[in-house]
């Protein structure tokens, strides 16, 4: 009886330990700042953008050459571990030419530290600013979100009329993606960072598209159906075969899907 009690003790502070070691490390389990990529500064100087939110320098790249109520401007939101500048070699394959890379907290050159808070703030800061100085219409703004990126582009959507959303491998919420990775775990007890898109996306009116990667072990296709089926808009789904979460824009569906959507998908069209 000794031997059993003692062994469940065991098993009980291992569970306590690592418990609390996902508490207070899980900045470093969700967010994985990436440096900007070599020679992308100096080759896209002339893109560079540097905004003051609070205390902390924001930087990313703003392509602007056609910006027009027929060429959308797309703001872009990237993954937990994703250098934004590499999207820079696929810009000729979106049928726009007009986007926003900022880089997040933390990310590439900018300053400060990532919390869930801290990104969707930012976001709003960074879209409010940007389209009253280029005197953009909001109709004419999509946002696209990958990954971690769809929690913080929801989050702007359900507070900002714009013209459209395009949702890459998205979650409902990071509570259940950590759920499927950490099934033992009250991760729902224990996550400070939730990025619950399911309970705002009821709320949103906007069109949008869903991208999903039928082989995705990361952020399971299904957790995009569940957001899905809360939104209140106009939903499109488009499961990407033969892909994965890293390698779904390495076919070619997933392009037709979002230039269809960026064509004739987004509410800017019934203007």
């Amino acid at each position: 009886m000794k031997t059993t009690l003692e062994f469940i003790g065991i098993v009980f502070a291992l569970f306590a330990g690592i418990s609390l070691l996902l508490y207070l490390f899980q900045e470093r389990m969700i967010f994985f700042p990436q440096p900007t990529a070599s020679g992308i500064e100096k080759s896209y100087a002339s893109h560079a953008v540097t905004l003051r939110h609070g205390e902390v320098d924001l930087k990313g790249w703003l392509f602007k050459d056609r910006i027009s109520p027929n060429q959308p401007l797309i703001v872009y939101y990237g993954g937990n571990a994703e250098d934004i500048t590499l999207n820079f070699y696929s810009l000729d394959r979106f049928a726009t030419g007009s986007f926003l890379f900022m880089n997040y907290r933390g990310y590439g050159g900018s300053g400060g530290r990532p919390t869930e808070r801290d990104l969707c703030e930012d976001a709003l800061f960074i879209l409010d600013t940007v389209i009253k100085k280029e005197g953009i219409d909001p109709d004419h703004v999509i946002l696209m979100g990958r990954s971690l990126g769809s929690g913080v582009a929801v989050y702007v959507a359900a507070r900002r009329n714009v013209g459209g959303i395009i949702l890459v491998t998205p979650f409902d919420s990071l509570t259940h993606v950590a759920q499927i990775h950490y099934p033992i775990f009250p991760v729902r007890l224990l996550l400070k960072h939730r990025f619950d898109s399911a309970s705002i996306a009821p709320t949103i009116t906007i069109p949008a598209l869903f991208v999903t990667a039928a082989n995705d072990q990361v952020v399971p296709a299904r957790l995009a159906s569940q957001l899905e089926r809360l939104w209140g808009g106009p939903t499109t789904n488009v499961t990407v075969a033969g892909t994965d979460h890293n390698t779904i824009e390495t076919s070619p569906v997933y392009w037709e899907a979002i230039n269809t959507f960026l064509r004739s998908g987004r509410r800017a069209d019934d203007h």
